[in-house]
């Protein structure tokens, strides 16, 4: 069972901030000749790695919520210039929306189990797959969804 990653997108308002941001990123990287990867750089680097990396994901809490999610591919830690260990996580570029779940801040990241990961919200979501995303948050922080 694959195991995930739990982290807040900070500066982000929906998901679609998030895929805009992601866009502009690989433009940058495309632009200076660089392979066009997601990159999202942290402090700590998870001692799970394994268990990551085969099938995990990172999902982002956007205004407080669990909104989306994006497979990891892999976990690649090394020492900034200034000797801090730190590690890059890299994500496909594709963003997918779940169920939205509240969640309150935290710092760093936190393991998700994937028994407690909430579920994509795809064609099989029925109405939920395609109502706005505002919709679905205001409906999650009345305790409707």
């Amino acid at each position: 069972m694959p195991l995930h990653i739990l982290k807040l997108c900070v500066g982000a308002d929906s998901i679609s901030d998030l895929e805009e941001w992601i866009a502009e990123r690989q433009a940058q990287r495309r632009a200076r000749g660089e392979p066009a990867e997601q990159l999202h750089t942290t402090r700590m680097v998870p001692k799970r790695i394994e268990e990551i990396v085969n099938g995990g994901s990172l999902y982002w809490v956007i205004k407080g919520q669990v909104s989306a999610r994006q497979r990891l591919i892999d976990i690649r830690p090394f020492t900034d210039g200034e000797g801090i260990g730190r590690c890059h996580l890299v994500m496909e570029p594709v963003v997918v929306p779940v169920e939205p779940r509240p969640f309150r801040p935290f710092q760093g990241w936190r393991y998700l189990q994937d028994k407690d990961a909430p579920r994509d919200i795809d064609g099989r979501s029925g109405d939920l797959g395609v109502m706005p995303e505002q919709m679905r948050r205001e409906l999650a922080e009345l305790g409707l969804l």
